[in-house]
C-alpha cells in the first residue's frame, strides 16, 4: 500500500479467519520510505503522459517487487495465500472513466513467486463509480464497533452507516498539504502538529477554503492530487502566510470540514487511524469542535489500517465475495473487484 502522503510503502503480514464475524491479526508490519529519486518521481506523476506513466509502472514494478521480496525474507515468510497490492494511485479522474494505480501489473506475481491481488479501483470505475474510498467493506465487516470510522491519510475519509446502507466519502485533504508546507522548512512533516500550533488563523484564507464548490456536493464524491495541485495550493499560495499561519489555518480547516460531519450523529464513537492520529494539535481541534467520542486505536491499527484492509479485499476477492459497496462508490452494483494474477 502507497498513500498520496508518500510516508512510503506500507507492507503487513495478515491473518484473517472468519468464525460467526470476520477476526483479523497483524503480524509483522513495516513501513518503508521512498529513496529520494522515487519520491520526487511520485510527487510529480500528475505531469506525465500516459505513455510516460506506463514506463514509470514498469520501473516501479522492478522497484516493488524487491521491496516485496525483502519483507518476505527478513520475516522468513512462507505459504502465503497472496500479496494484495493497492499500489499508488497515478491518475484518478473518475468523472472521465479514468483511474490508474502503478503497481499493479501481471508481472508483479512472476518477480515476486507469490499469488498476486491488486488493481482494485478501475473495475468500480468501469462500472460508474468514483472507484473510493474502497475501506468501508472492511470498516463495516471488521471495525463495526464504531459509528465513524475515520482516516487520516493524505486526505481524511470517512465511513459510516446511514439506513442500514455503508457510506463514504473524501471529507478533505489533510497531510498531503500540511506536508507539502512544512516542507518548505527542510521537514517531513509537523511532529505533533508543533509548528501549525505556533500559528495564526487567516480568516479570510479560512472562509475562502471553507467555500470551495467541493465542500458542498454530496456522496459519493472523492479527491486526488490533482484537484489540490489545481483548487488548494494556488489559494493558500496567494495569501503568501508565514508557513506557521499557513498550516494553522489549514489545521482549522480541516478540523472544521471533518466535525462537520461527525456532527451529523450525536453520542457517536469514532474511530480515528492514519498518520494524522498522531497530529495532537489536529485531534485537539477536533475535540473543541464535536463533542463525539474520538478514540485513537493502538499503533498498528494507525498505521497500517489501510493495507488491513487492502489485504482483506484481496481475500474477499478470492473468495469471489463483493468487496466494492455500490452505496459507497456509486457504481451500479456492488461486485467483487480487483485482478487475480499467478506467477
Amino acid at each position: 500500500m502507497s498513500g498520496t502522503s508518500l510516508d512510503g510503502l506500507d507492507l503487513a503480514n495478515l491473518k484473517f479467519a472468519f468464525n460467526e464475524k470476520w477476526e483479523f491479526e497483524i503480524h509483522q508490519s513495516e513501513t518503508i520510505s521512498y529513496p529520494a529519486d522515487w519520491f520526487h518521481k511520485l510527487k510529480n506523476l500528475t505531469s506525465l503522459s500516459i505513455q510516460d506513466l506506463q514506463k514509470l509502472d514498469e520501473d516501479y514494478m522492478v522497484y516493488l517487487s524487491a521491496v516485496i521480496n525483502q519483507f518476505i525474507k527478513k520475516n522468513e515468510l512462507s505459504n502465503l495465500d497472496a500479496v494484495c497490492s493497492h499500489g499508488h494511485t497515478a491518475l484518478h479522474q473518475p468523472q472521465n472513466r479514468l483511474t490508474y494505480q502503478i503497481g499493479n501489473l501481471p508481472k508483479l506475481a512472476s518477480l515476486i513467486h507469490q499469488k498476486v491481488v491488486c488493481d482494485f479501483r478501475v473495475d468500480d470505475v468501469v462500472l460508474g463509480g468514483q472507484g473510493a474510498p474502497l475501506v468501508p467493506i472492511g470498516d463495516r465487516l471488521l471495525f463495526s464497533d464504531y459509528q465513524f470510522c475515520l482516516n487520516l491519510g493524505g486526505f481524511a475519509n470517512v465511513s459510516l452507516e446511514i439506513d442500514n446502507k455503508r457510506i463514504a466519502y473524501d471529507i478533505c485533504p489533510v497531510n498531503i498539504v500540511l506536508n507539502h508546507y512544512i516542507n518548505q522548512r527542510g521537514l517531513d512533516f509537523d511532529d505533533k502538529g508543533l509548528l501549525a500550533s505556533t500559528g495564526k488563523i487567516n480568516h479570510k484564507l479560512l472562509d475562502a477554503l471553507n467555500s470551495l464548490s467541493f465542500y458542498s456536493q454530496q456522496f459519493p464524491k472523492s479527491l486526488g492530487l490533482e484537484w489540490v495541485q489545481i483548487e488548494i495550493f494556488p489559494l493558500i499560495d496567494s495569501f503568501q502566510l508565514a508557513t506557521e499561519d499557513a498550516l494553522r489555518t489549514f489545521v482549522e480547516h480541516v478540523s472544521v470540514q471533518i466535525t462537520k460531519e461527525l456532527n451529523k450523529k450525536a453520542n457517536a464513537s469514532v474511530l480515528i487511524t492514519g498518520g494524522g492520529a498522531y497530529n495532537d494539535f489536529l485531534i485537539e481541534r477536533l475535540k473543541v469542535h464535536t463533542s463525539n467520542t474520538i478514540q485513537i486505536p493502538d499503533k498498528k491499527i494507525i498505521e497500517f489500517k489501510e493495507a488491513l484492509i487492502f489485504g482483506f479485499l484481496g481475500v474477499l476477492k478470492l473468495r469471489n465475495e463483493v468487496n466494492c459497496l455500490s452505496s459507497v462508490t456509486g457504481a451500479n452494483k456492488n461486485h467483487s473487484s480487483g485482478k487475480i494474477y499467478c506467477p
